[in-house]
């Protein structure tokens, strides 16, 4: 009788663990909690490789793996991801031994081992993505994600859309191979300069400046708008704000998370 009490209790502790499954799929950004319950009963959510429609599944997700629709769900506490307004002058790094003005002077130490997703270079502008999640971190800069960047460059002289077009068809070749445009349009132009908007998949160094510095055209001011589905909206120079579930559920998608 004894042992049998305590397999019950056994039982009522292993019920009462975890946190329920609906719950954490909305904190994931995967929508309401009412939306949640619909995606578990409509059978889209796995635990453990296990197919879950019950409602009120209880889940230690530190130790179960969650998926939605076979993509893994991620879910951190700990975790944080920033989007930040880079101004010109700001160095791309964490510290700097000649003593530039950092992204680490604009964070502060709000956030423990935060660094960023790929970098500007000093003189451009834009959205910079900074986290902790290293997984994250790996998966936004490896080529083999290829996560979209758009630009808005204002270059010296004018361009045409024959220009834009051959870009985008044909590419340029640089020195260390052979780069071409995702998309190009022209926003604005007079005899003087042109604005253009560039989108490209390639996160090599200074790639943009070098693009049009390589067919005549010099980089005057460039600003990043976009990366992958994160965008730099209003968010003003020298400021930062912290991406919400739902954004670093769509940029987790994007690189195959």
């Amino acid at each position: 009788m004894p042992h049998e009490y305590s397999r019950a209790l056994k039982a009522h502790d292993d019920i009462n663990e975890g946190i329920r499954l609906q719950k954490i799929l909305a904190q994931a950004g995967f929508g309401s909690r009412r939306k949640c319950e619909e995606m578990i009963t409509d059978g889209r959510v796995e635990v453990d490789g296990e197919l879950v429609t019950e409602l009120g599944t209880r889940v230690d997700p530190k130790r179960q793996r969650i998926r939605v629709d076979g993509s893994r769900v991620h879910l951190n506490p700990n975790h944080v991801t920033l989007a930040l307004n880079k101004p010109k002058k700001v160095l791309s790094a964490m510290d700097d031994p000649k003593g530039r003005y950092t992204l680490a002077d604009i964070i502060g130490d709000k956030y423990e081992r935060v660094f960023h997703m790929g970098r500007l270079d000093y003189d451009s502008e834009g959205l910079i993505l900074m986290t902790n999640d290293g997984e994250l971190s790996q998966h936004v800069m490896h080529p083999k994600y290829e996560v979209e960047k758009t630009y808005i460059a204002t270059v010296e002289g004018r361009i045409g859309g024959n220009v834009c077009r051959r870009l985008v068809t044909q590419g340029v070749q640089l020195e260390d191979g052979l780069v071409r445009l995702d998309h190009c349009a022209i926003i604005d132009a007079n005899r003087d300069m042109t604005i253009v908007k560039v989108v490209l998949h390639s996160g090599k160094n200074r790639i943009v400046r070098r693009i049009f510095g390589a067919i005549g055209f010099p980089v005057k001011r460039l600003v990043r708008t976009q990366i992958g589905p994160i965008k730099l909206g209003d968010l003003k120079p020298g400021s930062y704000r912290v991406l919400s579930q739902v954004e670093v559920r769509s940029l987790q998608k994007e690189v195959g998370l």
